[in-house]
């Protein structure tokens, strides 16, 4: 197992599950567009084998969402021109390509078949087959916006593990004793979801030691959040501590053949207006196989006799059963018939994503299974208005790689798609989909369009099993750069350029005014919330139309925000305002009772010693500050520790870390418990030690015990680091030193309790130690700060975390935490799979395709939220943008007060009476940024000074702005008398020169 390449997906599948995907060996019937989607996805996951079926010859029509074939592959077997191309994804995956026909000996070769272009006969047979013998089966199909997906795993499929949340875990406050006994958890209960009938394990108790390794015992969860259990009363009275852990069960699934489901549909639908819709789609699938049995075609494309044809074969169909079926709505059927003949790549993305994940979870057991049928359609991409639909002439085939397109949206959407210019910020996993997206509709491949695609970031192996426009040999090299060759390779007629620098307030003179009005739209492809509220900004403040996606392991979203039709971008504008503030100081040093506790101690101590000190001594080199005049006192004793000279050897490090131990594990828990000791009690008469607080126990050091070592060997290894000395990773040769070290000194002056580390508290003799301390550290060369890096194992700073929480874990009875826990956790890891990657994707093409036909209403745009583990689908019309007013103006945060600056140039005075007359404003405030420009709460005398300026002249005298090159507009903010404090006017837009084009939406 690669665990650096599987790294992202490994937080999501487990190890277990990673293992069984490594073994499977896999059937994948069906290379156009969808077969390509779910075979690229597979690879890139890292299934065992994959083995391609389709002997049929390439056609222009494929080129549209196929990205394996181009026009060499014309006329030849899709599987085998697909072959290549799809074994570069992973070396480590076998794939085959198999020429004959299906047959049942191939058939039980495989754990998983999957038909992506079939006939309904076939699949009937295939599908039998299957069924009787225990090979998982799946069918997916689509027909220009219109998808399903089928699955069956057999009537006894055992799911191990049914969902993608870890067990929850909480911490116990109190336990009653009495029947039943009431389990009262710490802190905010919504926080612990424990629902009615989850069983729940015991672990850490403190008196009531009879429930701790108790069996899994069913749960009814209270109002207030507290668990009523069983019966508590002969057990022993609760003291102190303890966790209380769901158990994940196992779930069973029965799905049946696909013959029985054809006629008795379980479908995946949120409310009965979707599960009606999903029942007309069935129909108008089997229908649309019908067509093909009885014509050896699909419709024409846009064909009203074929469309017609098709609505009389869905309504001759045989009744379907367990369901209470309303008539058909023959207005969807036409629509579906009319343009079924396309083939689209944003509907082949998301069906072919939602398609792997479901063979994945056939192979790993691993999450609940479609039940058993999904359709989806996205019609709403097609105009409302008749009179806009494509006629037959304008869908007919032309012999072109968009053919597969234009059969749904005709020639004169394909030319707006060509002329169209885009910024995709981003060029990572959804990124790299997105330009795969780009390059197969056409986006930007005219004389006057284009993709710019903006990342500052580099390629590293871990990025290999998402990202699949990168290859091995790609590692170091610049996103941005390796993507755009990628790109045009899938399509040489694509106008795409790269640049690495960020999209950031440094780069504003590169993506200025100049650059933006050159883009159509902006497709943001980030991982941090302070990159996707700058894009979202910089759209909103150009009127730039901006698409919007984000995954987090199977879960995704995809948002759209068009100026002036629906809200704009309101994500949070950090990963800090997300998840909430941060711990408190005294509850990491001295009351930890989380895993969240112990592993931001461990991240602390890290920067504290190895970064911090250095950067106060590298400071104090420089400075020559005295130790009362510095504020990182506790940091200097920390990094000096029981040496008194500077470490020359490698031995001196170790003596260092030793020390370290003993002062974190041993001697400061002895000195909080002399303080506060294990059976102190407060004036209420309950114990100090209770609730929240865990009583710590001391640690005895042990270098046979694993993290004992493993922190000594870590902290000495990067001590040692900072100082520019060898290290050492013979752990034979560090074990007998330590055999022979004496135990360190915790009477030393440097090892002391934290809370007493101040100046103010030292005594003359330990500052006067402190000082001469400090004078010999800075005789030698700067310290080098260690820098905390999550993707390199092997450089002692993942080590030191784990050690350094785990060692904390046993002081305070905390359940200890893996390395890959850890290693996510402290290097905010974002869990990661291709499959709801590409889902995103599609989903975002799809409104794509929207905001380039040009205006539309709010009703036919989609925000989307999925959850592929648990089978949660969710589409929704954005909201409208909220409508702001002040006396009898009128505006969203789409508008702005457009100014020009006149000839000559406006004053300040002539600017607010341009406010006051064109918009009924009477200006209280006027500011730049920070900067106050005016305000009306001045004296006479400096308005006077001010009033008489050029509005430029006076920003440049205030804030020493000037404009950059190709700047078209100054903005500046206002407040006006009588407003309300949660009053934001729109931003003034000043105009710089004449002749601007830079969009204007007014109130």
């Amino acid at each position: 197992m690669d665990g650096e390449l599987y790294s992202r997906q490994l937080y999501v599948l487990g190890l277990p599950a990673m293992q069984r995907i490594r073994g499977a060996n896999v059937l994948l019937s069906g290379l156009r567009g969808l077969g390509a989607e779910v075979a690229k996805n597979l690879v890139l996951m890292g299934v065992g084998s994959l083995t391609l079926h389709d002997p049929h010859p390439t056609c222009w029509a494929d080129l549209a969402a196929q990205f394996f074939l181009s026009e060499e592959s014309l006329g030849r077997s899709r599987a085998e021109a697909s072959h290549a191309l799809l074994a570069q994804l992973n070396e480590a995956v076998q794939i085959s390509v198999h020429t004959g026909d299906i047959t049942e000996d191939l058939l039980l070769a495989f754990q998983v078949v999957v038909l992506t272009d079939s006939e309904l006969e076939e699949q009937l047979k295939v599908g039998t087959f299957c069924h009787e013998h225990g090979v998982h089966f799946l069918v997916a199909e689509t027909r220009g916006l219109v998808g399903r997906l089928f699955c069956d795993f057999g009537e006894d499929f055992t799911v191990e593990d049914p969902t993608e949340v870890e067990p929850v875990t909480a911490a116990i406050q109190d336990i009653s004793q009495g029947l039943p006994g009431i389990v009262t958890l710490r802190g905010d209960t919504t926080r612990h979801p424990f629902n009615d009938g989850d069983l729940v394990t015991f672990s850490g108790i403190e008196g009531m030691v009879e429930l701790n390794g108790y069996s899994p015992q069913p749960v009814r969860v209270q109002e207030d959040g507290s668990l009523e259990i069983g019966d508590t009363t002969a057990f022993s009275r609760y003291l102190r501590g303890g966790v209380v852990t769901e158990v994940k069960m196992p779930k069973t699934v029965r799905h049946k053949s696909l013959d029985i489901a054809l006629l008795q549909p379980r479908v995946v639908a949120q409310n009965s207006q979707e599960l009606q819709r999903a029942h007309c789609l069935h129909r108008a699938f089997h229908a649309l196989h019908k067509f093909q049995q009885l014509h050896g075609r699909l419709p024409k494309p846009w064909d009203p006799v074929d469309a017609e044809t098709v609505v009389g074969l869905a309504q001759g169909l045989e009744p379907l059963k367990g369901t209470k079926e309303e008539s058909l709505d023959e207005a969807l059927l036409r629509r579906i018939a009319l343009s079924s003949a396309g083939t689209l790549s944003p509907m082949a993305a998301i069906l072919g994503g939602v398609a792997a994940q479901e063979v994945l979870k056939a192979i790993s057991r691993k999450f609940m299974p479609l039940d058993q049928w999904l359709y989806f359609d996205a019609l709403e991409c097609l105009p409302e208005d008749e009179a806009l639909l494509p006629n037959p002439e304008d869908c007919r085939p032309r012999n072109c790689r968009y053919d597969g397109q234009i059969a749904v949206f005709g020639t004169g959407f394909q030319e707006k798609l060509s002329c169209q210019h885009y910024l995709l910020v981003g060029a990572g996993a959804i990124g790299c989909e997105m330009l795969k997206g780009f390059a197969l509709v056409g986006l930007g491949v005219g004389a006057n369009g284009g993709v710019t695609v903006a990342d500052m970031d580099h390629i590293e192996r871990s990025n290999l099993s998402r990202q699949f426009l990168f290859r091995p040999q790609d590692i170091g090299r610049p996103k941005a750069e390796v993507a755009v060759t990628a790109a045009q390779r899938l399509n040489p007629d694509l106008n795409v350029t790269s640049c690495t620098y960020p999209l950031d307030p440094t780069t504003e003179h590169i993506y200025g005014d100049d650059f933006f009005s050159r883009v159509n739209g902006v497709v943001a492809a980030l991982d941090s919330f302070e990159a996707r509220h700058y894009v979202a900004a910089r759209c909103t403040h150009y009127l730039r139309p901006l698409l919007e996606a984000g995954t987090r392991g199977t879960r995704g979203s995809a948002s759209v925000f068009v100026p002036n039709v629906t809200e704009a971008y309101k994500g949070p504008t950090s990963a800090a305002a997300s998840e909430g503030a941060s711990y408190p100081l005294c509850t990491l040093r001295y009351f930890p009772s989380t895993v969240e506790h112990i592993l931001q101690w461990a991240r602390d101590e890290f920067e504290g010693l190895f970064r911090q000190s250095a950067e106060t001594i590298n400071c104090y080199q420089e400075t020559g500050t005295s130790v009362l005049a510095m504020d990182r006192t506790t940091l200097l004793r920390q990094v000096m520790g029981v040496l008194k000279m500077r470490p020359r050897t490698w031995q001196d490090c170790v003596v260092w870390a030793l020390g370290h131990w003993q002062l974190c594990f041993r001697d400061g828990i002895v000195e909080l418990l002399r303080h506060l000791p294990c059976d102190k009690v407060l004036q209420d008469g309950t114990l100090f030690w209770s609730g929240s607080k865990r009583c710590p126990q001391p640690l005895q050091f042990d270098p046979n015990q694993g993290m004992h070592f493993l922190y000594v060997l870590a902290a000495a290894n990067l001590y040692s680091q900072m100082h520019g000395l060898p290290g050492s990773r013979d752990q034979t040769a560090l074990r007998e030193l330590l055999r022979l070290l004496p135990e360190p000194d915790s009477a030393h002056p440097n090892l002391i309790s934290a809370d007493t580390l101040t100046p103010a508290e030292l005594g003359p003799e330990q500052l006067k130690e402190l000082q001469e301390s400090l004078e010999d550290w800075s005789k030698g060369p700067p310290l080098k700060p260690v820098l905390f890096g999550k993707e390199d194992d092997d450089n002692f700073h993942e080590d030191f975390v784990v050690a350094a929480s785990n060692l904390r874990a046993q002081n305070y009875g905390i359940l200890p935490v893996s390395r890959a826990q850890i290693k996510q956790i402290v290097g905010q890891i974002i869990p990661a799979v291709a499959t709801s990657t590409a889902v995103v994707a599609g989903l975002l093409g799809l409104e794509l395709y929207k905001v380039v036909s040009g205006p539309r209403p709010l009703s036919t745009f989609r925000q989307s939220y999925l959850h592929l583990a648990e089978n949660y689908f969710i589409r929704s019309v954005p909201s409208a943008p909220a409508l702001q007013s002040f006396h009898h103006l009128k505006w969203t945060c789409w508008c702005r007060l457009k100014v020009p600056t006149g000839q000559p140039e406006r004053t300040l005075e002539s600017l607010l009476a341009h406010i006051q007359k064109e918009h009924g404003l009477k200006v209280k405030m006027l500011l730049h940024g920070q900067a106050v420009l005016y305000s009306a709460q001045w004296s006479s005398e400096k308005q006077t000074q001010r009033l008489g300026l050029r509005v430029t002249e006076l920003v440049r005298q205030v804030t020493s702005w000037e404009p950059e090159p190709g700047q078209r507009v100054l903005v500046l903010e206002l407040s006006c008398e009588g407003e309300e404090d949660e009053t934001v006017f729109p931003p003034l837009h000043y105009e710089l020169g004449q002749g601007s084009h830079h969009p204007t939406t007014r109130p």
